[in-house]
């Protein structure tokens, strides 16, 4: 399979996956965010989540995909620390925060600033069409953090500090993921080794943490939230590394942020979080930005 994803880079087949990849993705990460900021604990949650899905990428880095080369392993390894610092910072904006609130400050850099990384580190070309959509999709998005803002109550401060280096790391980790699977013979060998180390980092924080607790959650259901996070990162992750491997990877970034219009009906059905015609009107205006970004 990685042989043929490799093959079809660049073409038009390639380029209707990863539209189909980058959308499934953005469903399944808006899931992903509401699983780990629900239960007990956001950190508590990111640990389980990533200890199970480093079990589930363990036989297949070791058995079913080559080895990473010499050259692939630095960008593993820097992976590996961006996110640690980016899953540290999402946990705490989920802690500190309402999910509507972060959860649109975090995603509102993105898509512009993909494209920017793109254009600069990939040598990517977009139309002012697709200028123009990255601009309103993130603008967007960010008039809709300022909408939650308004309405939410509480000292707010350390909520937003937390999501907005969510952002930036966000982007950060989006350009140099792109880059290292790239890099590597088989997208799959990137894939396996992002999630096996990952494993050895945040839950060493979450065991951290719960020993430090004075009354400690019970594990099954942390377990189960664990392994359903897990299954839902490993398709989400996955799904937008092997589309920014076979196509723009300013387009796929950008159409991923369209996750937040999920995230605001997970918000709403889930955690019963208010929605008004404002909110409604900006998130109309994400899907028209997401939509000029793809066929502008």
């Amino acid at each position: 399979m990685g042989e043929h994803l490799v093959s079809i880079a660049g073409t038009a087949e390639g380029a209707r996956l990863a539209l189909v990849l980058a959308l499934l993705s953005a469903m399944a990460h808006a899931v992903f965010g509401a699983i780990n900021k629900g239960g007990a604990d956001p950190f508590l949650n990111r640990g389980a989540i990533n200890l199970c899905y480093g079990a589930i990428a363990l036989p297949v880095a070791l058995f079913l995909v080559p080895w990473p080369t010499a050259d692939l392993w630095p960008w593993i390894a820097a992976s590996y620390a961006v996110h640690i610092v980016y899953e540290y910072l999402q946990a705490l904006a989920f802690e500190k925060g309402d999910f509507t609130l972060v959860y649109p400050i975090a995603r509102g850099t993105g898509p512009l600033v993909a494209l920017v990384l793109a254009a600069l580190i990939f040598g990517e070309r977009f139309s002012a069409w697709q200028w123009a959509g990255g601009v309103l999709l993130s603008g967007a998005i960010m008039g809709l953090a300022a909408a939650n803002i308004h309405r939410a109550r509480g000292p707010l401060g350390p909520a937003i500090r937390a999501a907005v280096g969510t952002g930036v790391l966000l982007a950060l980790y989006t350009a140099l993921d792109a880059y290292g699977i790239r890099q590597a013979e088989n997208p799959f060998t990137f894939l396996a080794w992002f999630f096996l180390t990952g494993a050895f980092g945040f839950p060493v924080i979450a065991w951290a943490r719960w020993r430090r607790l004075a009354v400690k959650p019970p594990l099954r259901p942390l377990a189960v939230r664990g392994l359903a996070g897990a299954l839902v990162a490993l398709f989400s992750f996955s799904a937008v590394m092997i589309a920014t491997r076979i196509d723009s990877v300013g387009q796929t970034a950008a159409l991923r942020e369209t996750s937040i219009v999920f995230a605001t009906a997970i918000g709403v059905l889930v955690f019963r979080e208010r929605i008004d015609a404002t909110r409604l009107a900006l998130i109309a205006l994400i899907a028209a930005g997401a939509v000029l970004v793809e066929v502008g």
